[in-house]
C-alpha cells in the first residue's frame, strides 16, 4: 500500500520485534510502523526499545486497539510514538484507510521543514521570571510523550495550577487525565463550565471546547468556548494562552511543546505583551517542531529546552505564597 503511492519505499518488513531490533541495527529508516498485538514481544512493551534502536525514526503505531478512547492509544503516545493509526480488519484495507495511511506517514517525514532555527538551550542561562501563579501547557504531535517526561520533573507538593491543552478527541481526555494524574503525582481533572481553578491541579481541556480562564471576585476559574478560531483547532492554544496572558498578566508561564502547525503562537505573544514568561520545547527533542518553532522564530520565546529541562524550570521556580 505505501509503496504503490511511489512516495515511499519500504526497507522492510517483519513480523516480530527480535526482528525489527535485528534490522535497525545495521539499517537507518526514517519511519517505522509498528503494530501492538504480535507473537512474542507487544508494540507497547518494545517501543522503548525501538524509539533507541532506531536513531531518531519516528514511530506510527497501526493496531486495530487504537481506537475511539483506547488506553493503548495514550500509552503509546507518552512512551514516545509520534502518532497511532486504527488498523482495520481484514478485507478493509483499500480505500479511506490508505489515504490517512499517506496522509500520516507524508506528514510525519514533511514535519522537520515546519519550522527552522534553536539549537538546544541552556537551562543555567534561561531568563524566566522568577515565580508566577500559573502555568498553561498547549501541545500537539508528540506532546503527550514530552508531558510525561516535563511533569516527573515537578514535585508531587507544586502548588502552582498547571492548565493543559493537548491537541486529542474528546473520546481520549477521560484517560489522558488519568494518565497525567499518575504521572504528575497530582489530581487532574477534564475543564469543565465554570470550574475553579485551584492549586496543586492539573486541568485539561476538553475534546470539544477551548479552555479559557477568566477572573473572578474569588479567585479564578474556567470558561470553556466553541467558537472557530483561525488556525482550525479544536480544543486550541491560542485562547487558554490569550485568556491566561489577560488574567494573569506578568505572573503566567506558557510552555508550547511538540506539535505541527502554528497554534500557541498567537497566544504567546499576547503572554509577553501581558509581561509574562514563554518557554518552547527544543528541536532536538521534538517530535514536529511546528508549534514550539513558530513561537520560537517569532521571537516570543525566553528559552528552547528539553521537556525534562522545562519540568526542572517549573519546579526550581518561586511559589506563591
Amino acid at each position: 500500500m505505501l509503496e504503490s503511492s511511489g512516495k515511499f519505499v519500504v526497507a522492510n518488513a517483519v513480523g516480530n520485534v527480535q526482528a525489527a531490533l535485528g534490522f535497525l541495527e545495521t539499517q537507518q529508516v526514517d519511519i517505522v510502523l509498528l503494530d501492538i498485538e504480535m507473537p512474542g514481544v507487544d508494540g507497547l512493551t518494545a517501543l522503548p526499545d525501538v524509539l533507541a534502536a532506531s536513531g531518531g525514526a519516528k514511530v506510527l503505531i497501526v493496531s486495530s486497539t487504537c481506537d475511539d478512547g483506547a488506553a493503548a492509544t495514550i500509552q503509546a503516545l507518552a512512551l514516545g510514538a509520534a502518532d497511532t493509526l486504527v488498523k482495520p480488519g481484514i478485507g478493509a484495507f483499500a480505500g479511506k484507510f490508505s489515504e490517512v495511511l499517506h496522509e500520516k506517514v507524508k506528514r510525519l517525514l514533511d514535519a522537520p521543514a515546519e519550522a527552522s532555527g534553536a539549537m538546544r538551550g541552556n537551562l543555567a542561562a534561561c531568563k524566566v521570571a522568577d515565580d508566577f501563579d500559573v502555568v498553561a501547557i498547549g501541545a500537539s504531535t508528540g506532546g503527550i510523550h514530552a508531558l510525561s517526561q516535563l511533569l516527573r520533573e515537578v514535585p508531587p507538593d507544586f502548588q502552582v495550577p498547571i492548565l493543559i491543552t493537548q491537541h486529542l478527541p474528546g473520546s481520549f481526555m477521560s484517560y489522558f487525565a488519568t494518565q497525567l494524574a499518575v504521572l504528575a503525582g497530582r489530581p487532574c481533572e477534564v475543564a469543565t463550565d465554570c470550574m475553579r481553578i485551584r492549586p496543586g491541579r492539573l486541568i485539561v481541556a476538553p475534546g470539544d471546547a477551548h479552555l479559557r480562564c477568566v477572573r473572578m471576585s474569588d479567585g479564578t476559574a474556567i470558561r470553556l468556548s466553541h467558537d472557530r478560531v483561525a488556525n482550525g483547532c479544536m480544543p486550541s492554544v491560542d485562547p487558554m494562552l490569550a485568556s491566561v496572558a489577560q488574567t494573569y498578566g506578568a505572573r503566567a508561564l506558557a510552555i508550547v511543546l511538540s506539535g505541527m502547525g502554528r497554534d500557541g503562537s498567537e497566544g504567546a505573544r499576547a503572554i509577553v505583551q501581558a509581561g509574562g514568561s514563554v518557554v518552547v520545547q527544543d528541536r532536538e527533542s521534538s517530535v514536529v517542531w511546528g508549534m514550539p518553532g513558530s513561537v520560537f522564530n517569532a521571537g516570543q520565546a525566553s528559552a528552547a529546552l528539553s521537556p525534562s529541562d522545562i519540568g526542572r524550570l517549573i519546579a526550581s521556580r518561586k511559589r506563591p505564597s
